[in-house]
């Protein structure tokens, strides 16, 4: 092998080299920063990561929204009415935020099964539903039709109860 052929070798194996190293820590970088959606049936298969951010969606089940009056702690239960998970929330929920409403929460799970939320995202109205929550209620063998339906019956029972509804039709606290 010539000089100039072996140098050329070392310039072609050290850039590749590098190449390698930015696609590893690129990797790397992406995996930590990813957020993950997991459905409660998914959550109590134990699929889901401990201790790592992730989404979990569902449906906030009627009666399970308890408010402690001297803080901003929340807690409610997210289902997919297969399985529970409890969440927890420090902070202002969204206006649109009610049981028997679709929700998508961002947090941690912890080892003893409840959610840590970091943020709270409500759906906008009856007919919307988020694709990740829909996609999961489908591979749990539900439609999410049946859902939209159960959530406008709790929604008009709840303005029964002394809710009203503001100019869209979505119910207001």
């Amino acid at each position: 092998m010539t000089p100039k052929r072996k140098q050329k070798l070392f310039i072609i194996l050290g850039l590749m080299s590098l190449a390698a190293i930015a696609v590893g820590l690129t990797l790397f970088a992406l995996r930590s920063n990813i957020n993950l959606f997991f459905s409660p049936v998914q959550i109590a298969a134990g699929d889901a990561p401990y201790e790592r951010t992730i989404r979990a969606g569902g449906m906030v089940r009627e009666g399970s929204v308890s408010r402690n009056a001297d803080s901003l702690d929340v807690e409610f239960t997210v289902t997919d009415y297969v399985d529970d998970v409890r969440v927890r929330f420090n902070g202002i929920l969204p206006d649109l935020f009610r049981e028997g409403q679709g929700v998508v929460v961002v947090g941690e799970l912890q080892p003893d099964g409840w959610i840590r939320a970091n943020e709270v995202l409500a759906r906008h109205d009856e007919n919307y539903m988020p694709p990740e929550v829909a996609q999961a209620l489908e591979e749990a063998g539900y439609s999410p039709a049946d859902f939209q339906a159960k959530a406008a019956e709790v929604g008009k029972r709840l303005e029964a109860q002394g809710e009203y509804a503001d100019d869209n039709g979505a119910s207001q606290y």
